[in-house]
């Protein structure tokens, strides 16, 4: 259990048979007529809905933890993606729903954190980056044109502007929020 007060962005608790994800827990202070009061949003683990609850800050609530295994994604049917658990080699669905904007990076074999709840998945955690190899890309400017950015073809599909240095074969560094390139990781061998 854990006091209301105590909450802290990233914990999980669980508010009847649902759990939900703290994004952010802030407390405020009461005046002589009102106690103090935590404000938090909540994410539902099992629908992605967000919502707000506020709580008193004596109020105790059920913390959860999670156990967090990179698992191996595999492939996808037209509703479902699958990954596989590196242990006991069984495959999860999750809903293509459920990964949201993510789905565009998923490449078979890759690696991803998901999180269990009494041995079961209940959450993808999609990571900042992925790299991907670009697969095809025009021919660089030679010149004072260094700033300017051309198009690539990613390996699973996408198109992201890239720098003129970047070669079919290599593999680059690309933000998930914001689909953009970030680096260069290798060059093609």
């Amino acid at each position: 259990m854990v006091l209301a007060a105590d909450l802290r962005e990233g914990m999980v608790i669980k508010i009847g048979d649902n759990l939900y994800k703290v994004l952010s827990a802030e407390y405020k202070s009461g005046t002589a007529q009102m106690s103090g009061v935590v404000h938090t949003k909540l994410r539902n683990i099992s629908t992605h809905t967000f919502t707000e609850q506020r709580f008193h800050p004596e109020d105790r609530l059920e913390d959860v933890t999670l156990e967090p295994v990179m698992m191996e994604y595999l492939y996808h049917d037209e509703t479902d993606y699958y990954f596989m658990h590196p242990e006991t080699y069984e495959q999860f669905p999750f809903a293509k729903e459920r990964l949201g904007n993510f789905v565009k990076f998923l490449v078979p074999g890759m690696k991803v954190k998901v999180e269990l709840y009494n041995e079961v998945p209940v959450d993808i955690v999609p990571p900042k980056t992925v790299e991907l190899k670009v697969t095809s890309t025009g021919a660089g400017v030679k010149g004072d044109h260094d700033a300017a950015y051309k198009s690539a073809t990613l390996e699973n599909g996408m198109e992201v502007m890239v720098p003129q240095f970047i070669k079919t074969g290599d593999i680059i560094r690309v933000d998930v929020e914001t689909e953009r390139y970030l680096d260069r990781v290798k060059e093609k061998e």
